[in-house]
């Protein structure tokens, strides 16, 4: 039996689910998006093995979610910072950081989130691009797109997609 590929799959989660294979490369982008851009620094920060974060860091910097940046000459130092591609995975993470508080908090959320344009502490929400309501399962619909096709882990939402029609 063949090995489905994530990035083969007619699927954006499943493609962008493929980057993280694992929590430690959203942990990554958590420190690196917060100001933390040494490796040594995320190393100790993240508890995680060189090994490990090299392997991270790397398809990070493939996938040109990272870049590396020089930020010393003698000697030679380098540093990650988020491409365009990388930043935009902060709201990513806050609606994660939003389920987790929610879901999996003990004392409170450990971090607060806040908002230097109008100075308030804040929780991301994800809303409609057009009449700006919060977006819930319960008040939309999965339809077919343009990239979709059947194929594997498609199967069967492919389907059940190209059944439904908008109301």
């Amino acid at each position: 039996m063949t090995r489905t590929r994530l990035t083969d799959v007619a699927c954006s989660i499943a493609r962008a689910t493929d980057l993280f294979a694992d929590a430690w490369t959203a942990l990554i982008m958590r420190d690196v998006l917060v100001g933390i851009t040494r490796f040594d620094d995320l190393a100790e920060d993240l508890q995680i093995s060189r090994k490990v974060l090299t392997a991270r860091l790397s398809r990070l910097v493939e996938e040109g979610v990272l870049a590396r940046e020089r930020y010393q000459q003698h000697p030679p130092r380098e540093h990650y910072v988020p491409t365009e591609k990388g930043k935009e995975l902060f709201p990513v993470l806050l609606a994660l950081m939003n389920w987790g508080d929610r879901w999996y908090s003990q004392d409170g959320p450990p971090v607060r989130v806040h908002h230097r344009d109008c100075g308030r502490d804040t929780t991301a929400v994800t809303t409609c691009a057009h009449c700006h309501q919060p977006l819930t399962i319960d008040n939309t619909t999965q339809l077919p797109g343009p990239g979709g096709r059947l194929g594997p882990a498609t199967s069967v939402i492919g389907p059940l997609l190209a059944g439904r029609r908008t109301r």
